[in-house]
């Protein structure tokens, strides 16, 4: 059974969000804000002016921010004009938050990583930081310490539409990476060498995603991503399910790095998923085990800070996408752990009974009933039959 340890902290989730809503390194304050629509749908667009760069139209650019609709980034953006950076003060509350118990990444390397891509403007094209290193901001966002698991990858996914529709891009990711170790390299994807979706220094990579947009599960091809500074990406299935409506988070690195995560409830539930999808090897059986100790421990946070009405939409999503899907929620759901697995269960009947919606319809029907050990002298010999009444008499 994986054990729940965690404890509530006093340090809330809006605490973290505010040291995510200054000032980008790639938004100076001589610059200004305007709209694009595209698509039917409006977005904000930094312009950028740079008086160090040689020539007038070189001094300008313009940079993709989010959508309009965004109420967050629009507020960002209303608030420009007072926004100020405090690099010192934010380190001071990275320090508190630390000082009272929440983790900082792995170790310093993978925050300078992340902190690279931050700045060269990866989570402001909407890039969203998956995987373990995503898992591990999530203390702050659930108010629970969860325990720690440690990862050789940083991996990143995108919309294939983003990517196409920004109309913009970070600096050639292969310098991003290298300015903070110069042994990462390229490498060149197997089903077609002329693109890479994973950087590697040896020892780490970075891996760059995106969902799988064709019937063929087997295509295995990399997606060409124009916001990606030169990289591809590997497309994979259940990733749309997975970074749909993503969640901010803080990495407590130096004085803060805002990053894109999961919904920790969708995060739970994908990882019941592709815990089913693993190999039988040992690797893949480790895999495997740390996807349910992570699917348990975020569930059983949801549930004890009574957030059953997250979790149950996050379940409903993924169980109305088909029988595929539904097979592989109840594998994974059949192999957490008792308590978790219960916790689960409780979290959807009781959003379903505020919804009067029926839980059978979601794979959440009554239970067989469990049938009652034989009292002793009753088990028919050499069978393990137990009489019945009628036969008793």
């Amino acid at each position: 059974m994986v054990a729940w340890h965690g404890r509530r902290r006093s340090l809330r989730p809006q605490f973290l969000t505010r040291l995510g809503v200054g000032r980008r390194p790639d938004a100076p304050l001589n610059g200004s804000f305007s709209k694009r629509t595209r698509s039917g749908r409006d977005y904000w667009y930094y312009n950028a002016y740079n008086p160090d760069t040689g020539g007038e139209e070189r001094k300008r650019s313009t940079r993709y921010v989010g959508p309009v609709d965004d109420p967050e980034i629009t507020a960002r953006v209303e608030r420009f004009g007072s926004l100020k950076a405090d690099y010192r003060e934010r380190r001071r509350m990275i320090s508190a938050l630390k000082a009272g118990g929440l983790p900082a990444p792995q170790t310093p390397f993978v925050g300078d990583v992340v902190e690279a891509l931050w700045k060269a403007g990866a989570f402001r094209l909407r890039c969203v930081l998956i995987g373990t290193v995503a898992y591990n901001t999530y203390d702050g966002l659930l108010g629970y310490r969860l325990p720690r698991h440690l990862t050789g990858d940083i991996d990143l996914a995108q919309f294939h539409a983003i990517s196409f529709l920004v109309d913009d891009s970070i600096p050639p990711v292969l310098d991003v990476l290298r300015e903070v170790d110069h042994a990462f390299r390229e490498v060149p994807n197997q089903a077609d060498d002329r693109h890479a979706t994973k950087f590697t220094t040896g020892r780490f990579t970075v891996e760059f995603l995106t969902p799988n947009r064709s019937k063929d599960n087997y295509q295995g091809k990399p997606a060409p991503m124009p916001a990606l500074g030169g990289a591809a990406a590997q497309p994979l299935c259940y990733l749309d399910y997975l970074i749909y409506r993503p969640a901010r988070s803080v990495m407590l690195h130096n004085a803060g790095i805002p990053v894109w995560v999961p919904a920790p409830e969708r995060y739970a539930v994908h990882k019941l998923i592709v815990a089913t999808r693993r190999r039988d090897d040992l690797n893949g059986q480790a895999k495997r085990d740390k996807d349910l100790r992570q699917a348990g421990d975020i569930i059983a946070a949801l549930s004890d800070s009574r957030r059953h009405h997250d979790l149950a939409e996050a379940w409903t999503d993924a169980w109305e996408r088909g029988p595929r899907w539904q097979e592989q929620l109840v594998q994974g759901r059949s192999a957490l752990p008792n308590d978790e697995r219960d916790m689960l269960r409780e979290a959807v009947l009781r959003a379903c009974r505020d919804t009067k919606d029926d839980p059978a319809a979601i794979g959440f029907g009554p239970e067989p009933a469990v049938e009652p050990s034989p009292e002793p002298g009753n088990e028919e010999p050499g069978t393990g039959r137990t009489f019945g009444a009628e036969q008793r008499q």
